[in-house]
């Protein structure tokens, strides 16, 4: 089992922020992710900006996105910047790609809900593209690209390790290593039959958004803010005791699980420290 931690992005000020990312670094955590919300009322850093300053100021860290919502993107800018991060991170890129669950937004971007899934997977092929050839030329639905060459390429090859998250679009085959998403505390289900058919061998991962003590008001009250669904709290979220934590843990490991990307939402660096301390040490077994 590995365990990540989520960056607090809405950290008021980068000094907090170097703080925690650099004790993250030293502590038993494999990767550091963020959060992809371009609009919304919290004050949430920009996820790929995120990204280059935490590869500015860890050496160790893999450093991930979930999700990216590329169907919503330029793909030409957005492989640049990746790839970008990429050399500067000396290749710790993960990069998470989901289709997300509302087209609320579309409007705003100029997009059209109609034809959403083939532009995430047409804005995918490009960027994978990209990164692995010289020149790229395709004339698809909704991009064409003659002879278009993206200098630097990644330092990981082919490219970036790539996961899926959400439940709304089956990977394309081939396309992924692992699936992201929620811990559903009522319903620890392995990977999704239909997508172990598309993609054999798709390995599953859960966000686990969880706080040490009784804070089941707090977590209501973040949620709130942050998603505008307070009850999501008690559908996704776990609190309580170390044991308690470190219980449900080892039921998803039990499930099928291998990674787990732990989200504290509030007291981000104490909380992190007492996970380490005293809940992911009782989850060696």
């Amino acid at each position: 089992m590995q365990y990540a931690i989520a960056i607090p992005q809405t950290y008021p000020d980068r000094v907090r922020l170097r703080r925690f990312l650099q004790r993250a670094e030293e502590l038993p955590l494999a990767a550091a992710w963020c959060i992809e919300q371009m609009i919304g009322k919290a004050p949430v850093l920009e996820s790929v900006t995120t990204l280059a300053y935490a590869a500015a100021v860890t050496e160790r860290l893999r450093l991930g996105v979930a999700v990216l919502l590329i169907g919503q993107r330029n793909p030409i800018d957005l492989a640049k910047s990746l790839s970008s991060i990429e050399v500067l991170s000396n290749g710790r890129l993960i990069v998470g790609v989901g289709l997300g669950g509302s087209t609320s937004y579309y409007p705003a971007y100029g997009l059209a809900p109609e034809g959403r899934v083939a532009r995430f997977r047409e804005n995918l092929a490009i960027m994978k593209r990209l990164w692995t050839e010289e020149k790229v030329t395709l004339d698809g639905r909704f991009s064409h690209l003659m002879s278009i060459p993206m200098e630097p390429k990644p330092v990981q090859k082919p490219h970036p390790p790539i996961w899926f998250g959400g439940g709304r679009v089956t990977p394309p085959r081939g396309g992924a290593r692992r699936w992201l998403h929620w811990c559903q505390l009522g319903a620890h289900e392995s990977v999704p039959r239909e997508h172990q058919a598309v993609a054999p061998g798709l390995s599953e991962a859960k966000r686990l958004y969880l706080a040490l003590g009784d804070n089941l008001p707090r977590l209501r009250e973040w949620f709130g803010a942050f998603y505008g669904k307070p009850e999501m709290a008690d559908q996704v979220a776990l609190w309580g005791s170390p044991q308690r934590i470190a219980d449900q843990i080892l039921r998803l490991k039990d499930a099928g699980v291998d990674y787990i990307l732990l989200n504290p939402v509030f007291d981000e660096e104490a909380q992190m420290e007492q996970l380490c301390q005293d809940v992911l040490p009782l989850c060696r077994v």
